[in-house]
């Protein structure tokens, strides 16, 4: 947790951007009949009978200093779909970079070992040291920024029936053009002084 919290605390650095990764999925449902549109003193309705469209996988990544974030769609969630988005991070997103400041939940396929599972060994090896890596902690993951704005997302653009993959990826591009164009940043105030106070639960007693 203190390891997270002295990386939010660090300086704005250009050249070495703090990145917070997440993902999290989104059921595709299709209408099966045209819903009725709202009128004066009547909300939309909706048919509660649906058409299952599978489910998508949606990863966040999310630069809270520098205003920017990007969404992408996958129809998995698996090792190679993670290490995919670490070489577009590094190669595409932060080419310039000198170091990228990675914050990302604990999860099994969020290790340097995905990347040797899609790359040769010497690609994988240079993408690893692109990266500086702090997991959060395990039932922590509230301290990474990407979680908060992916709560954005599901309030702005998810909260509704979406019918499939290519509709999804459309909307979730133009609400992260949206708020990019607003560089909505993230100001985080909570650090390992306040932690030590709040949730000393936590800690040994010595």
């Amino acid at each position: 947790m203190e390891d997270v919290l002295e990386v939010y605390q660090r300086p704005h650095d250009p050249t070495c951007p703090v990145v917070c990764l997440d993902e999290t999925s989104k059921q595709l449902i299709a209408e099966t009949r045209v819903p009725i549109a709202a009128k004066p003193g009547r909300a939309a309705r909706y048919d509660y009978e649906y058409e299952r469209n599978g489910t998508a996988n949606l990863f966040m990544m999310f630069a809270p200093l520098e205003g920017w974030r990007t969404v992408k769609v996958t129809d998995h969630h698996a090792a190679v779909d993670y290490a995919q988005v670490l070489k577009e991070l590094s190669d595409t997103h932060f080419l310039e970079a000198k170091k990228i400041i990675l914050v990302q939940d604990n999860l099994s396929t969020h290790k340097p070992a995905s990347l040797y599972q899609a790359f040769p060994a010497a690609e994988a090896r240079r993408l690893v040291e692109r990266f500086e890596w702090h997991d959060t902690p395990k039932h922590g993951s509230w301290l990474n920024m990407a979680e908060s704005e992916l709560s954005v997302l599901s309030v702005q653009c998810l909260d509704r029936r979406i019918p499939g993959k290519n509709t999804l990826i459309a909307e979730v591009a133009a609400w992260d053009r949206r708020r990019n164009t607003h560089h909505a940043k993230a100001d985080w105030q909570f650090t390992a002084a306040n932690a030590r106070v709040k949730l000393k639960r936590l800690y040994p007693v010595i």
